[in-house]
């Protein structure tokens, strides 16, 4: 996990099939960190078997309970909406049906109090879903949440896709002053490809004063405390949780279409911390 990577400043680069769109302000090559693998998730097990309690909690509900995005999805722990394949991913399942008085059902797990991470670099390989009003993500928010709210306690959005827009992903960060619509985001966009079509290595590599996110270890943009808004705080100093989930519709992605298929599924063959 120690490879030296080349960025350059606000241009296009095509390569191997790949736009990479790199927001960094001049030339950097990366020293080798010397990352050593501290945990990880494999998704092992049987057919049917629900996340590891020992790593993974739920978010059950609406997102009415103070974390949604005007979302359409029921956020159940429910073997339909997640589960282990047998083949060494986890699987989260969007399914179109009433549930809990909505018309769709998904899932949000967490390693909220159970693995929280200062710094290194956080990984996961997933197969993303697609379609209008398809809202994958890959993300982290402070562990402090619960004592100073969000935006407050910063988020790190590793990967979030618009499933109407398949081969594109965002990394953003939010934090107080910069969240939301006014978060700072770099998109990285495939060329001739699709998230939904194969496995994709999402990341970023974390510390005191930089997040540098990649794709398939192709490194598309660095951020630091310099590029904040002026008179806002980097609030990236302190241990962060881990969240996988599928959400339908809501402020990023809109409503489903009349063309929008369901089920639809996210894959994830791994989640990995470095340090």
């Amino acid at each position: 996990m120690s490879n030296t990577y080349k960025i350059f400043s606000y241009f296009l680069t095509l390569t191997f099939g790949f736009i990479v769109i790199s927001g960094c302000t001049e030339s950097n090559e990366l020293p080798d960190r010397g990352y050593t693998l501290v945990w990880a998730d494999e998704f092992d097990g049987t057919t049917g078997d629900p996340p590891n309690p020992e790593f993974w909690n739920y978010d059950i509900g609406t997102g009415d309970e103070g974390w949604g995005n005007n979302e359409l999805q029921y956020y159940t722990n429910r073997t339909e909406n997640i589960y282990i394949d047998g083949r060494g991913s986890l699987v989260i399942k969007a399914i179109n049906e009433p549930f809990g008085g909505r018309n769709f059902t998904s899932a949000r797990i967490t390693t909220k109090g159970l693995k929280e991470f200062q710094y290194g670099r956080i990984e996961a390989r997933i197969k993303t879903p697609f379609g209008q009003g398809l809202w994958p993500a890959f993300w982290m928010l402070g562990a402090d949440i619960d004592q100073i709210g969000w935006p407050q306690t910063g988020e790190i959005d590793i990967m979030e896709l618009r499933g109407q827009e398949p081969s594109k992903i965002l990394g953003s960060i939010h934090g107080p002053g910069y969240s939301g619509e006014n978060a700072i985001s770099q998109p990285f966009q495939l060329f001739d490809s699709r998230f939904d079509t194969d496995f994709h290595v999402f990341a970023v590599e974390w510390g005191p004063d930089f997040i540098d996110f990649f794709v398939d270890q192709r490194l598309y943009n660095r951020l630091k405390p310099e590029d904040l808004p002026a008179g806002t705080d980097w609030v990236f100093d302190k241990p962060f949780f881990i969240l996988l989930n599928v959400a339908v519709g809501g402020n990023f992605v809109g409503s489903p279409s009349s063309n929008s298929r369901f089920p639809q599924t996210m894959l994830i063959d791994y989640v990995r911390v470095y340090q």
